[in-house]
């Protein structure tokens, strides 16, 4: 099933106003390994990084609720 180009638009609206894109370079050794772990909890590396994140300004108590 593909999208509508008024639905792909949206996503792209919503992702412009509320989004913001962060690079990242890890070495290719490194990538595995973050990969390797995500996969072995059921996440993307994606979904492992903002865990990642999320849990250490929790940890630091530097997160806003």
């Amino acid at each position: 099933m593909s999208m509508t180009d008024e639905r792909k638009e949206y996503i792209y609206q919503y992702a412009k106003e509320n989004l913001k894109r962060i690079p990242l370079d890890v070495p290719k050794a490194t990538y595995e390994q973050i990969k390797a772990h995500a996969s072995a909890h059921g996440e993307s590396v994606n979904g492992f990084i903002k865990r990642a994140i999320t849990e250490a300004m929790e940890r630091d108590n530097f997160l806003q609720q």
